[in-house]
């Protein structure tokens, strides 16, 4: 013998699944609400919840249309309509498609010499409503950059992240600082520092220039117990031109790292006190 029976409220069950996380708690309540004798105070303590909202929902709550229990829309259903005409749309289409790149607060300027009363404000939300409705195209944007761009060096290059110097004269790094002995006085202090054998020359000259620069060179390759392969500048503009020139001339590879990043000097990442009293021994 074959027994069908179905449990009271399959259908409230078998659409439950559709409900929101919210509502599928507030079912709950209601649950617990009609298993415990109606007691709403009861079923308020044992949720935390206030009796103000649960009132609220049990004035909402059909059982038959468990869908209740959903958030109502809180969409207005009378939305404000544009006041501005169409003559003003037409207009801001004119001028926006003359000027492309002009926004909203100039071009509202250019409306009132016609006549026209409004807004930037409105000017903007007519060019939104023209984007959306794909009347108004925007421009190509200008890749120009105010930027400048970098200049072409004819014999340095970027140094490479895998280079490393193992000897002395692998890599020498020369860079400048400004030394005030006496107020009013501004000296250039040069430093050439090898990386391996910590061996530092030092000269001081009243300016900084590609030509005084490249005559460091000549006190490099004088001073130092070792030949120099590789020299290592910070992009400063005393290291282009005649020092670049006399680099190539000699044979000595030229390297330079990104201007403003002292970081990437190793001089530069010990103390500068310590270096120059090294040095002047």
């Amino acid at each position: 013998m074959n027994v069908y029976c179905t449990m009271p409220g399959y259908k409230r069950l078998a659409s439950a699944p559709k409900l929101s996380g919210e509502a599928r708690q507030r079912l709950k309540w209601f649950d617990y609400y009609n298993s415990h004798n109606h007691n709403a105070r009861l079923t308020c303590r044992y949720f935390g919840i206030s009796p103000q909202p649960f009132y609220r929902w049990k004035k909402r709550y059909e059982p038959k249309h468990i869908e209740s229990l959903e958030d109502l829309p809180r969409r207005p259903k009378h939305l404000r309509q544009p006041a501005y005409s169409v003559e003003l749309v037409e207009a801001v289409l004119r001028l926006r498609e003359e000027y492309p790149r002009w926004g909203k607060d100039k071009l509202v300027i250019l409306l009132r010499r016609e006549g026209f009363t409004c807004s930037a404000s409105t000017v903007g939300r007519i060019l939104k409503k023209l984007k959306e409705r794909g009347v108004l195209k925007e421009p190509l944007p200008n890749h120009i950059s105010a930027r400048k761009s970098q200049r072409q060096r004819p014999y340095a290059v970027r140094k490479p992240k895998d280079y490393v110097a193992k000897e002395s004269g692998d890599i020498v790094e020369v860079a400048t600082l400004d030394v005030r002995p006496l107020p009013g006085m501004v000296l250039k202090h040069f430093t050439a520092r090898d990386v391996i054998s910590r061996w530092d020359i030092l000269e001081a000259h009243t300016r900084a220039s590609s030509h005084t620069a490249a005559a460091f060179i000549n006190a490099l390759l004088r001073r130092m117990p070792f030949p120099i392969k590789v020299i290592q500048v910070d992009g400063g503009s005393e290291f282009q031109d005649a020092f670049e020139e006399e680099c190539q001339r000699r044979g000595i590879k030229y390297l330079f790292c990104r201007r403003a990043h002292p970081s990437l000097m190793d001089m530069w990442k010990e103390p500068r006190e310590l270096t120059l009293r090294n040095s002047t021994k």
